[in-house]
């Protein structure tokens, strides 16, 4: 969704800088009404934890940030989306050097897989003009969100990962309201105001606490494969909201992701059927 709401708030008038300081801000005031309201020892935690979360949220996230966002303004996003999709291949190089990951054949398989597949999903990229700006800004983003989610794999050990969310996500927040005041969001209409919230909310303070969860639960490299999902329910929520139409190259290319995805993880449905088995009785 990032992609599309960032697409339809560049047409209303919103800046880079404001668009993310609305992201991060409204995400940071619902993380903490819900863990107040929730669990609020998400909400304790300690130095050590706070300059981690510092760092990802000052240093990696923000940089990352401005360079998606200001390359969906030169090229178009399916451009942006192709060129950021190269991640996974990239997660799980660095996966294998920093975690000892070991890179079987299954999963190089999956990962020509899901580069095809993403190729085909995006492939309109290929029939357009390309501002080399565009590109430049896309391989940033793809470069500094591999590091940062190897980054976010070691910083995660012993800690409490949606702890560590509200603290990344608060630092971004906190660059982004000196960069982008939001003194005017009051005065926006109530479309601003819906666009405003959605950022916050959706790709936000939803996405960032699931991608935490997922990564202290199996590793950066299976997430990075598994959140390839993303092409299809950008390319999906495309059509339902922009009417965007879905052509059969496309549903090959979603074809594909689908088997990627699904690749590395058939080990695991023998293991689902065990734990299935009912237990012996008394």
């Amino acid at each position: 969704m990032l992609a599309i709401l960032g697409k339809l708030s560049f047409a209303y008038g919103f800046s880079s800088f404001q668009m993310l300081q609305y992201r991060f801000g409204f995400a940071t005031l619902m993380l903490f009404v819900y863990f107040w309201l929730t669990d609020r020892s998400c909400l304790v935690t300690s130095r050590k934890t706070i300059a981690k979360a510092a760092f990802l949220g000052v240093c990696l996230y923000p940089v990352q940030s401005i360079c998606y966002i200001n390359s969906v303004k030169y090229i178009p996003a399916s451009t942006t989306s192709l060129v950021f999709y190269f991640y996974p291949v990239l997660v799980t190089l660095l996966s294998a050097c920093f975690f000892k990951t070991r890179i079987t054949r299954v999963i190089v398989v999956a990962l020509c897989l899901i580069t095809l597949g993403c190729g085909l999903v995006f492939y309109d990229s290929f029939l357009r003009s390309i501002s080399p700006t565009g590109v430049y800004l896309a391989v940033a983003a793809t470069c500094i969100f591999s590091f940062y989610l190897i980054c976010l794999q070691g910083l995660l050990r012993g800690e409490n990962p949606r702890t560590v969310t509200f603290y990344v996500v608060l630092s971004a927040a906190c660059v982004y309201t000196v960069l982008a005041p939001p003194t005017g969001f009051l005065a926006l209409d109530g479309h601003g105001m819906l666009l405003a919230l959605s950022l916050g909310l959706i790709p936000t303070a939803l996405a960032v606490t699931l991608l935490y969860e997922a990564v202290d639960r199996i590793g950066s490299a299976y997430v990075s494969i598994c959140s390839t999902l993303e092409p299809i329910a950008t390319v999906v929520a495309s059509a339902f909201l922009l009417g965007e139409t879905i052509v059969p190259v496309q549903i090959a290319g979603m074809v594909l992701i689908l088997l990627g995805i699904l690749l590395p993880n058939l080990g695991l449905i023998p293991l689902w059927r065990q734990t299935r088995q009912p237990l012996p009785k008394a």
